[in-house]
């Protein structure tokens, strides 16, 4: 597999440091009700004074049942979900990692899963269609993306001033070839929406492994919590950085995970120990 190019280089000159925000959410079946929410947590965020902010996997939309994110299913480059992810990055001049969407796919009664990314400018800088599709079963609980999602094709990445920013959705972090098929990257981006079972057992385990084994900081940004739908998501959105060090989390509920990545302390860890460079394969 080979990295999408990015969409748009940006033209600010580097930064050294890059503060960052996880807007943890519980999202429910009305789009306007999460927009909302969405909107409250990007403006406390700011306040903070996040640069790059990502929201969860199906942010918008947590429906009743999976056809729900079929109904609602936006064309690239046009819809409401795509307007308010625009406009909230051009409002207040962030990098702003919409989580997941549905969008078209090939097949009528199907959903890309994607991830979309906009810039200060409210460009879109990226988008990542979602390539691992999750499948469960443990007695009663059960979960098939396949029935209702179309997978995506291509690892996608982006840069920033501060540096180079891997995408990937939910069950692509059980796939550790899909961030060596990235490249080098000094953040990686996993909105989830991971349930409590898989994510009780290794949600925080897989995270540190990624940061650990790429060198790079990991921002994970989860639902968490009791949805209308019955399902509970794991939650535990954090951020990770290059040494697999917990720098901030938040367990369940809405809310936000901020901190700061250092390019010293990428430079510090790389160089103390350079795995990266030691790859044979």
């Amino acid at each position: 597999m080979k990295p999408s190019p990015d969409e748009r280089q940006p033209a600010a000159q580097a930064t050294s440091v890059l503060r960052v925000a996880a807007l943890q959410m519980v999202s429910t079946p009305r789009v306007d009700e999460n927009l909302r929410t969405a909107a409250a947590l990007i403006s406390e965020a700011v306040a903070q004074g996040a640069e790059l902010l990502a929201l969860p996997e199906y942010f918008a939309i947590m429906g009743m049942t999976d056809a729900d994110k079929v109904r609602l299913r936006e064309a690239d480059g046009h819809g409401p979900i795509q307007d308010f992810l625009a406009a909230s990055a051009r409002e207040h001049t962030v990098w702003l990692i919409g989580g997941s969407l549905p969008l078209l796919a090939g097949s009528p009664d199907k959903v890309l899963n994607s991830t979309l990314v906009y810039d200060p400018q409210g460009r879109r800088a990226a988008r990542y269609d979602k390539i691992h599709l999750f499948g469960f079963q443990q007695g009663s609980e059960r979960y098939d993306e396949s029935t209702t999602i179309e997978a995506g094709r291509r690892p996608a990445a982006f840069v920033t001033p501060f540096g180079r920013v891997g995408l990937s959705i939910c069950y692509d972090l059980r796939f550790p070839e899909l961030y060596r098929a990235l490249g080098v990257t000094d953040l990686i981006v996993v909105p989830a929406a991971f349930t409590e079972t898989t994510g009780r057992a290794h949600w925080e385990i897989l995270l540190r492994a990624r940061a650990i084994e790429n060198q790079c900081y990991v921002l994970a940004v989860a639902q968490g919590g009791r949805h209308e739908n019955g399902r509970e998501t794991h939650g535990n959105s954090m951020l990770v950085d290059p040494w697999g060090t917990i720098l901030d989390r938040k367990q369940k509920g809405p809310g936000i995970v901020i901190g700061d990545l250092e390019r010293s302390r990428l430079d510090e860890v790389r160089a103390s120990l350079p795995a990266l460079a030691h790859r044979v394969m």
